[in-house]
């Protein structure tokens, strides 16, 4: 082999890791589409969960020995058309930094709720570093919002850093059916987190009638479950039947993983199944929890 190709091919094996890295994205969407709490209307809510990473932020110098990053996020729904039916702009400002010492950088994140008619779009968040022009991301995500089922359904899961609770405060973006959710950002479980939280919704329940829900943690291409769990739930009339669970992850080793949840009637018959996806980390710390944003 020329040793000029040999060059080459050693700087190409050097840049791997870095760009790796880079193929990172710094933003996280994480989404869940309920049903629309209005029966008259077509169409849905969308929670938006965002998360933005702090170590690849630009701080600054405010004053002696303190720093701080500043960074903006553009949401937007589009239409297959290209036309945004939804589209507003987040500031964000990490806490201000006595240092920049990366592993103190901690992630950011906020919560939007909006309303979409029934309809496939695409959601899209752009990350601008207020202090670093070059410092972008763009991610996106089809959505598909369809609720004309008249069939029991399930919405999408929430997956929860801890359980859901009665709250007695005023409604916001973290409240749901008059419980609080504080999600767990990209489905992870980091270190510290032995316990899997979840919520959904169940629509078209059979009224009056008694439902079992069952729920499994599985990784793909296994032929055993990691975790499995068992709850039991009446069909509410004139609402959604809400559904809420845990699991154990203490001896559930890192990996990714697929939740599933299965609704059964009291004749033991599938009504409808969900899923997501679960990532196991017990060596990184997981994301705060996210803020009001502003």
């Amino acid at each position: 082999m020329p040793s000029g190709f040999r060059l080459l091919l050693t700087i190409c094996l050097l840049c791997l890791p870095f760009a790796a890295a880079r193929a990172q994205h710094q933003l996280q969407l994480d989404v869940a589409r309920f049903r629309s709490t209005d029966v008259a209307v077509k169409g849905g809510t969308v929670e938006i969960y965002v998360t933005v990473a702090g170590k690849q932020l630009t701080y600054q110098r405010r004053g002696p020995k303190m720093f701080q990053a500043g960074a903006t996020v553009t949401l937007e729904a589009v239409r297959p058309d290209g036309s945004a039916i939804y589209q507003e702009t987040v500031t964000l400002r990490p806490p201000v930094l006595r240092d920049t010492t990366a592993a103190i950088k901690n992630p950011i994140s906020f919560q939007k709720r909006i309303i979409l008619p029934e309809g496939r779009y695409l959601l899209r968040g752009h990350l601008r570093d207020q202090y670093r022009a070059a410092n972008t991301d763009i991610v996106e995500r089809p959505l598909v919002m369809e609720f004309s089922n008249i069939k029991p359904s399930l919405s999408d899961v929430v997956l929860l850093s801890r359980p859901a609770s009665r709250s007695s405060v005023e409604a916001n973006n973290f409240i749901r059916n008059g419980l609080s959710l504080t999600r767990a950002p990209g489905g992870l479980y980091a270190r510290g987190m032995d316990k899997l939280y979840f919520y959904a919704e169940l629509y078209n329940a059979p009224t009056g009638q008694p439902l079992v829900l069952r729920y499994r943690l599985r990784a793909a291409k296994a032929a055993k479950d990691a975790a499995t769990g068992q709850g039991a739930a009446q069909g509410a009339e004139g609402k959604p039947t809400v559904l809420a669970g845990e699991l154990d992850l203490s001896k559930v080793p890192a990996g990714e993983y697929l939740l599933t949840l299965e609704v059964r009637n009291a004749k033991n018959q599938v009504l409808t199944t969900q899923t997501t996806t679960v990532r196991r980390n017990p060596a990184d710390y997981a994301p705060a929890g996210a803020v009001m944003s502003r």
